[in-house]
């Protein structure tokens, strides 16, 4: 701490104005930048109290605006370690404590560059005081493009559009993916940091404007979202489908160990399901989901495994999407794949997608030597995933579906390039049996996030939970309790339209990045004209 209070007893001249406040004192900004963190780790799931997040944006910029760079930096690692530490923690659940360190540490790591960079931008938030939340909201955003992309493809988890699943503010996905519902929220945030930095309500008649205007502002954001539509054309066709949740005998790492009880598990739900549905009891799906690693032994080599998928395939007479890993296609390499089971015919290997994100560290280790260095227990991970390298594209006869398998839904391009290749139904295959249930409920928020985005239905799989179906307006139905067996059956209509999202791609996300460096190049001229001035 000796550091950041030699860098806040000198308030340089640069960042300072002579009507400008000085920047919050030390001892109330350090529990700031933690409340900041712990305040936006509630806005997602399990609690889900959404308003929170911009809350905590709020926090974090006041704390470090007016900093020099180490302090910011400071501060912003402080709020990450809040937010991100509890957060991950299911990575801990059976891998041990240094997973969880060093990936908590690594996110934190992207915060700290945040509050580094709201310090540098304090020039042009006191030149010009409602371009902060502008600034603010930029910021956030490009903060979130750099870390979903570095380092090893980068790691999503966490983007504040993810903790708005209930909010208002997730319609806006439909116009601009999860880059807009950031950029709204951490807007809104900007707005009360604004509102609250210097005039406290009370002290002056006039201290309660700014707080009136930027609620009128939040408001209208607000109302902007509530007024677009959800969803895409629509096909005019619909399709029942089932979602096995078959269920692991233990959760954890050695739920591997057991992989022909949980094959059997699915198996079974689906002929009990076949069993319902021909006693009239429940309609005959025409498509049914199993979740990822539902058949961890494969079934395109184990003659065993795949007669007992074709059974229960030809007992529901309909395709099933199984999530299976399949050897090869070199030695120590293995594939995490949805491949199309086809009543009387079995495996449709025209139909099958290999999971084209791999999860570094946990489903394949780069640099391994060098990782080794750090721990053994990277050889824990004892075959590589091999990527895939086309989009999840499978046409199963009744529907085309969008598959993406586990942590891929937090991947912008990976869901859209499968509504590109004309998906009508989202898919997502999922594994939680590692986890808890708070991760299953932080997934399946970003299902409900993408089902908006793109305007279509979508629904999750996992083997444990939760599982359940996603309308294009963000609603959830049938949702699975977890560590349960559970077989769900739901009419869902397909669309085959592209949103305003869809349509623009990546764009919306660069052209808030690029605004936001824009800026931070703005912020570097002020500086350097303030030294030359001063």
């Amino acid at each position: 701490m000796t550091t950041l209070d030699r860098d806040e007893t000198r308030t340089t001249e640069v960042v300072r104005r002579d009507d400008a406040p000085r920047a919050m004192p030390l001892r109330w900004a350090v529990p700031a930048a933690v409340v900041a963190g712990l305040t936006m780790l509630l806005a997602f799931p399990p609690y889900g109290l959404w308003p929170l997040a911009p809350l905590g944006v709020a926090l974090l910029a006041v704390a470090a605006h007016r900093r020099r760079l180490r302090a910011g930096a400071g501060l912003g690692f402080l709020t990450g370690v809040a937010l991100f530490a509890p957060m991950l923690e299911w990575t801990n659940l059976h891998t041990g404590y240094l997973p969880w360190v060093l990936l908590s540490l690594l996110q934190a790591g992207y915060l700290a560059l945040l509050g580094a960079a709201t310090a540098w931008v304090s020039p042009l938030a006191d030149r010009r005081r409602w371009a902060w939340p502008l600034l603010t909201a930029l910021l956030w955003v490009a903060q979130e493009a750099l870390r979903s992309r570095t380092p090893f493809g980068g790691f999503p988890w966490g983007r504040l559009a993810f903790s708005q699943d209930t909010s208002p503010l997730l319609r806006l996905a439909w116009l601009g993916g999860a880059p807009l519902v950031t950029f709204a929220a951490a807007l809104v945030g900007g707005l009360l940091a604004a509102a609250l930095w210097r005039r406290w309500p009370g002290r002056t008649p006039g201290a309660w404007a700014p707080v009136a205007a930027s609620t009128a502002v939040a408001l209208a954001v607000t109302g902007v979202a509530l007024l677009l539509p959800t969803g895409a054309t629509g096909t005019g066709r619909t399709v029942t489908v089932a979602i096995v949740q078959g269920n692991v005998p233990r959760l954890g790492l050695d739920f591997n160990a057991q992989r022909q009880a949980v094959l059997n598990n699915h198996v079974d739900a689906t002929l009990e399901l076949a069993a319902r549905v021909d006693a009239g009891e429940q309609p005959r799906p025409d498509l049914v989901v199993w979740p990822e690693n539902s058949s961890d032994i494969d079934p395109l080599r184990n003659a065993s495994a795949g007669a007992r998928i074709s059974r229960a395939a030809d007992a529901i007479d309909a395709p099933i999407l199984v999530g299976a890993v399949l050897l090869g296609p070199g030695r120590g390499q293995v594939r995490n794949a949805g491949i199309l089971w086809r009543p009387g015919s079995g495996a449709d290997l025209s139909q099958l997608y290999t999971k084209r994100h791999p999860v570094p560290f946990a489903e394949y280790v780069p640099l391994r030597s060098i990782a080794r260095m750090v721990t053994d227990q990277v050889d824990l991970v004892r075959n590589d995933f091999v990527a895939g390298d086309t989009p999840g594209v499978v046409r199963s006869g009744p529907a085309v579906l969008g598959d993406v398998i586990c942590f891929e839904v937090a991947y912008d391009g990976l869901v859209r390039d499968t509504v590109d290749g004309g998906a009508q139904l989202l898919v997502v295959q999922t594994n939680n049996a590692t986890f808890d249930v708070a991760e299953a409920r932080q997934q399946l928020a970003m299902v409900r996030l993408r089902a908006v985005e793109h305007g279509r239905g979508a629904l999750m799989a996992s083997t444990v939970g939760v599982s359940g179906f996603v309308t294009p307006d963000g609603r959830v139905s049938g949702a699975t309790g977890f560590n349960t067996r559970a077989v769900v059956l739901l009419q869902v209509a397909l669309a085959d339209g592209r949103t305003p999202a869809t349509r623009a791609g990546v764009w919306p996300e660069v052209a808030l990045t690029g605004l936001a460096v824009a800026l931070l190049l703005a912020a570097a001229a002020t500086r350097r004209r303030a030294r030359a001035g001063g």
